[in-house]
Formats: C-alpha cells, structure tokens, sequence
C-alpha cells in the first residue's frame, strides 16, 4: 500500500558542479513534487537547503537514491512527517495540579500522602477512588505479531503502543501506558502482569502472536480480577460483527441461516468465529493453510480442535474453493490477493465480502464490487473500513465504569450491537455500514451498552449514577 508523505530533504549542492534546478528536474522525474525549499547557509562554493517533497510513497528510496547518485549533491539527514512526530515519543505524564510551594508538596507527596496510603492500605478498594488506577490501562506487548510486520520485538512495537495509548486518550479519556515486555515466554508474560495489575484498572494485550495469546489472555482473565482484553483478537471480531449486522440489513438476510467462510485462522479469526457462533451463526467454514477445518482431523493448536468440532457442520473438505461455493459471507483475516474473482462469483447472490487483510486485501475492492453486494476492508481509503480502534476505547470505558471484573461474551456482542446502531437506518447502504471511528457517538453508546451488559451478568462491582439498572 502506498502512502503520500511529505518529506524533509538536507543538501548540500556544490555550485561548480550542480544547480538547484538540476535538483528539481531529477525529484520530478522520480514522482517528487517540491513544495518548500529553505536556505539554511549560502556559502560562496557550498549552498545547503532544506527542501520539502510530496511523495506518494513514504519508502520512496527512489527519492534519495536519485539524489545521491548525483555529482555534486550531498545528501545530509532525510526526515518525514512521520518520523518528526515520533521524534522523543508521542505521549508524556503531565500532572493534575501544580507544585508551587511547600503546602502544595505537602499534600501531594510526604507527609500529607501518608494519610492516603494508610486509608488504602487499610481498604485496598479505596485505589479506585484516591488513586489514577480507576481510569488506567496497561498496554501490554511481547512485540512478537506487530501490525502486518511480524516478531519485531518489544522496542520496535514501542510506537504502536504509544499510538494506541493516544487512542485510548483522545476518544476515551482513559490514561494508557505502553509495557513492553522483553520476554516471549508465555509464563513469564503471566507473571510480570499479574504483578504490575495492581496499579492498573485493565489491561489490555497487544500484538502478541498465536496461539501463544489464547492460553495468556485466558489465563490473565481467570487469575486477575480487573479486565483483561486482546484486542486483536476481540476487537476486530466486535467490529466485524457490527459491520456483518448492517451488511445483512442491506442484503436482507440473517445471521441464523448465512454461510459464512472464515479465513485465516490466527488470534483473530478464531475470536470471530466465536463471536459469529454466539451471536447465532449456525453454519461457519473456517478456513487456513491446511484447508477447511473439519471434526474428523487433529490438530496441535486447541482452539483449532474446538472450532472444528463447533463449525463446517456438513464435514466439508478441501480448501477456499470448496468453502465459498454458495456461501454468503466471506470474512478474511489471512494475506493478501487470496480470494481471486473465480471465488466471488461462485459465491450466493447479494454476498458480503470482507477482505479485511492489512495493508493489502484478500482482494482489491474494485475486482470485488462488480460480484458483491457489500464489500468492506481493513484500510482507511475505501469505504466500510472493519477498525479495531472502532472497539477498545469504549469497551475499557464501560468496564472501568462499572470496575467490571472482565470482559465477557455478553459485553462484547453489546459493543458490536452498538457500534452497529450508531449507523441510523435512513444512513444504511452498500457504501456505509459501519461508522467513522471519529464519530463520537461510538465510545458512548458501546459504553453504555458494556455497562448494561455488566450489571445484567453480574460482574459490574459499581453502578454508574447514570446507567438505570
């Protein structure tokens, strides 16, 4: 995928031998548009300049390569809006009040504080009123399946944490912070959370790979007692479930009696697979390398083996093709160019196609949409993006709300039934069943559905002034 950036460019162009003008010819011919160009010191032989470049791609080595290879020019820093906004990180602590004088210290450090530690340690439960843990989420990561860029580590996923720290900020007002662990050890995992969630009110994993991320999620949520959250694999199955419930209201079809293929079976696709099966899914294909799941066959991975014995009810065999024959729901989490046009039209009439591959789709939406009724993607420039970032902020909301001690089944179908009322019925089409993750509609109704949901199964610890039971 193709990103315009705009790139900040220093050189140094020796007069005798080089022009500017040369310099721009050269940019031109290789996709850069010169937008800026500033003098930073006009020597007699030496002039260097900062010259700033629109590209449409931001790995355009192009750009620099054409630059280099010139006699005359001396290349000495390249910078891009992207890289100047990491530039010392993207998030900061910042204090509630201000220390002026020693009254101010007092009460917020020794000796007043003291008082406050006491009142906890006499009621631990008094964290959530005296201290930030009633609106705090640990973003946890082993850095080991970050984005589409795989095991990374810990230092490289850093950005991605801070960005989703960001999120969580601006469209929940919930204060996140980046832990990445440098450990890709399952237990260990376990442990270190396990012992840091005192400060925390939820947590929230991250980019760790499967099927590690099934056995730690689970584990957390059972031995923890503040709420334990994957996005990659609940997000996106909440969001993908929004978007199938309005996708089925275009096509005038149910949940109950679609034929649904799943592909891609990782930390995603099962957790999908699952929420589609809760939500009344009765015939699923699930679908990876090995072909379609089915009863009859083993598999090392557990949830592999329960997924198989809960779906692809008439014991079908063989792979994508056999699956999405008639089907009427293709959902993909795999890789992309997977799902060729052959498969789309062997598809059921007015089919739902969600390529959700990142950054390039099981399909192009333009070679779907001539057989599809409704298509959706996992990218920002076409329409119907399925984005996870659509999910996180409003379900944290609603579980520190009400301190839910987890994030079970009925809290997540009531996010995705939130998120998917928030497109009005007169809005309803082809092109938009799914809302803007600006919309700030979004985090309030999913907040509100959570905290309902909470209550309901009894594991909300508080009642918020404005929820009625």
């Amino acid at each position: 995928m193709s990103i315009a950036t705009t790139m900040i460019i220093r050189l140094e162009i020796r007069k005798s031998v080089a022009t500017f003008g040369d310099v721009a010819s050269r940019l031109a011919a290789v996709g850069g548009d010169i937008v800026a160009i500033d003098v930073i010191r006009a020597g007699k032989d030496v002039t260097t300049r900062d010259i700033t470049v629109n590209v449409q791609d931001a790995s355009n080595d192009k750009i620099i390569t054409v630059l280099t290879d010139m006699p005359g020019i001396k290349v000495i820093n390249v910078s891009d809006r992207t890289f100047l906004a990491h530039i010392g990180g993207k998030i900061e602590i910042t204090p509630k009040m201000p220390i002026k004088n020693r009254e101010d210290l007092s009460l917020v450090y020794t000796p007043g504080v003291a008082r406050v530690c006491m009142a906890i340690a006499e009621d631990p439960g008094r964290a959530y009123s005296l201290t930030m843990k009633r609106n705090t989420v640990a973003v946890v990561t082993d850095g080991t399946a970050v984005l589409g860029l795989g095991d990374i580590g810990p230092e490289a996923a850093m950005p991605v944490m801070e960005g989703k720290a960001m999120l969580f900020k601006q469209l929940a007002e919930i204060d996140a912070f980046p832990l990445c662990l440098n450990t890709k050890d399952p237990e260990e995992i376990i442990r270190i959370v396990k012992a840091v969630a005192a400060g925390f009110g939820g947590i929230n994993l991250e980019d760790i790979s499967s099927p590690r991320c099934f056995e730690i999620e689970r584990r957390l949520s059972a031995e923890l007692d503040i709420p334990v959250f994957h996005d990659d694999q609940h997000g996106t199955a909440v969001v993908a479930l929004a978007g199938l419930l309005n996708a089925l209201k275009v096509v005038g079809k149910r949940v109950e009696d679609c034929r649904i293929v799943v592909v891609g079976i990782g930390a995603a696709g099962v957790s999908i697979c699952r929420l589609l099966l809760a939500a009344g899914a009765q015939k699923i294909y699930a679908v990876d390398r090995t072909g379609i799941l089915h009863k009859e066959q083993s598999y090392d991975n557990a949830e592999w083996s329960w997924l198989a014995g809960a779906t692809n009810p008439e014991g079908l065999t063989g792979g994508l093709t056999e699956a999405i024959r008639e089907a009427d729901v293709f959902i993909g989490v795999s890789s992309g160019g997977i799902l060729k046009v052959e498969h789309v039209q062997s598809m059921a009439e007015d089919n739902i196609v969600f390529a959700m591959a990142n950054p390039t789709p099981e399909i192009e939406p333009e070679l779907a949409e001539p057989y599809a009724r409704v298509v959706a993607t996992g990218r920002s420039d076409y329409p119907n993006q399925i984005n996870n970032v659509l999910c996180f902020p409003g379900i944290f909301r609603g579980a520190l709300d009400c301190r839910a001690k987890t994030v079970n089944l009925e809290m997540k179908l009531a996010a995705a039934q939130a998120i998917a009322s928030v497109v009005h019925p007169d809005e309803l089409n082809e092109q938009y069943i799914i809302p803007s993750i600006f919309n700030e509609k979004v985090v309030e109704g999913i907040r509100d559905a959570v905290i309902r949901a909470a209550i309901a199964t009894g594991i909300a610890r508080r009642i918020p002034p404005d929820i009625s039971e």
